[in-house]
């Protein structure tokens, strides 16, 4: 009996010593990461359901003369989109809107192109209302001025994707229109309050406490001052605490949570980000968000009972870098220690440049600063590639797609953002091509095989 004990005294602290030894590993591994200018801003690892890690590196403002605090709100950019759809989703479910409504339904006073859209395409960014106009809108009465001045749709509702805010900005003037309630009242009072997000906010300005402030490379900080309205700042607890509503469907149920999982189409967002369910179950959830120079990150497995949050306010776009290094550390893998990205420290220059000038720019970076930058693996030429491939260059897009898949002709990653490079181009037959090799070398690309599936069902 007394060797029973013993033994299980050993597996705990064993068990005790990792859990501890993983804490530190992500400690040093943050803390090096800072060191070198790539990260600033507040982090939450839990595994199994118990904090492994918690902890605030950085400061609240471009001063950089007060430490952050894990007490400091961050604006989490698209991840906030999570509010409008979740509500959109309760109303249907006390019946009182359904997604195949038209909008005119809610909102009057808009021209005929209105009667083609219904809530579905605002939730699946698929309604063809041109993005807003960013330069000149000021606030929302702004917004719904150009709105009711557009003349037409980018195309017609249901047939294509375009991310923009036009679709966010709708969906909470119809959450408006069924409740009576502002934008901002309705989180409040049906969202953060029930989930005990009571640190949470919306749209804080300049002078709201323990708002972290976000700020470029060069100190230069950005104002808090939006022109659309009703966006969530949060601060570690309340974002975990949202996530956790989610997958115990305190706010939705399955079904409706499952409605805003599915996207429109392969590699496109929806309202929860990306994701899957199984039996019901929220399984996988992972989203992204950019607003000024703040960035966010969530990612969760619920069968893990893991959950990764990082929120940054001096934005670095290497935010999944981080996330895979503490992800191999929890699973007790090998691990890369995170590198500056060529695309946001060399943005200007490659801006300038096309064709095969883009190539011969990265490899002279590659041959002057392999130590420092990420150019081990293929992420970093990706993430090129789809900065061009959003700001539709898409030819150079298609480049440096093509110039990575020789040089990591093994990932299937590659040929997978080049097959959807091809699709975005209106070269099926080469798309095809390219989801099929990826799926050759990843088996596990569910993405793909949606893709191959829909293509050859055509």
């Amino acid at each position: 009996m007394k060797h029973t004990y013993l033994l299980l005294s050993l597996l705990l602290l064993s068990g005790i010593s990792s859990a501890q030894n993983k804490t530190t590993i992500i400690d040093s591994m943050l803390h090096r990461t800072n060191r070198l200018g790539l990260f600033k801003g507040n982090v939450l690892v839990v595994d199994n359901g118990k904090v492994v890690y918690k902890g605030a590196i950085g400061f609240t403002d471009a001063s950089q003369t007060a430490k952050l605090t894990t007490a400091y709100r961050f604006h989490i950019g698209s991840i906030a989109k999570e509010f409008n759809a979740v509500g959109i989703m309760m109303l249907k479910e006390q019946g009182k809107l359904s997604l195949d409504d038209k909008i005119t339904k809610y909102l009057t006073n808009l021209p005929a192109w209105a009667n083609q859209i219904s809530i579905k395409n605002l939730l699946q960014y698929t309604s063809g209302v041109p993005d807003l106009k960013w330069k000149t809108v000021k606030n929302d009465a702004d917004i719904w001025a150009d709105m009711q001045k557009l003349e037409k749709l980018d195309f017609e509702p249901g047939t294509q994707y375009a991310y923009n805010n036009s679709n966010t900005f709708l969906q909470r003037r119809i959450i408006e229109k069924i409740t009576g309630l502002t934008f901002n009242d309705f989180v409040v009072q049906k969202m953060l309050k029930p989930c005990g997000m009571s640190n949470s906010l919306l749209d804080p300005d300049d002078s709201t406490p323990l708002m972290a402030k976000s700020y470029n490379n060069d100190l230069k900080q950005s104002s808090l001052i939006y022109p659309i309205t009703g966006w969530t700042a949060v601060i570690l607890d309340d974002f975990y605490k949202w996530e956790k509503a989610l997958e115990s469907f305190k706010l939705i149920n399955p079904a409706s949570t499952k409605e805003i999982l599915t996207p429109f189409a392969p590699n496109k967002q929806c309202g929860l980000g990306g994701g899957s369910m199984e039996n019901n179950k929220l399984i996988i959830h992972e989203h992204d968000g950019t607003s000024l120079n703040y960035q966010a990150l969530l990612t969760a497995n619920a069968a893990l009972g893991r959950t990764v949050i990082l929120m940054t306010n001096n934005k670095q776009n290497n935010l999944y870098d981080i996330n895979r290094t503490i992800q191999a550390i929890l699973d007790g893998k090998p691990f890369k220690q995170p590198k500056k990205s060529v695309l946001t420290t060399f943005g200007k220059q490659l801006d300038s440049l096309k064709g095969e000038h883009i190539i011969t720019f990265y490899n002279n970076l590659k041959t002057k600063y392999a130590a420092d930058y990420g150019f081990e693996d293929e992420a970093s030429l990706n993430e090129i590639g789809y900065y061009f491939k959003s700001k539709n260059r898409i030819d150079d897009a298609l480049l440096v797609f093509e110039y990575n898949t020789t040089l990591f002709p093994t990932s299937g990653n590659v040929f997978d953002s080049l097959g959807e490079t091809y699709y975005a181009k209106g070269n099926k037959e080469k798309a095809l091509l390219n989801y099929k090799r990826s799926l050759q070398l990843d088996p596990t690309n569910n993405t793909a095989k949606a893709f191959i599936a829909n293509m050859e069902k055509k």
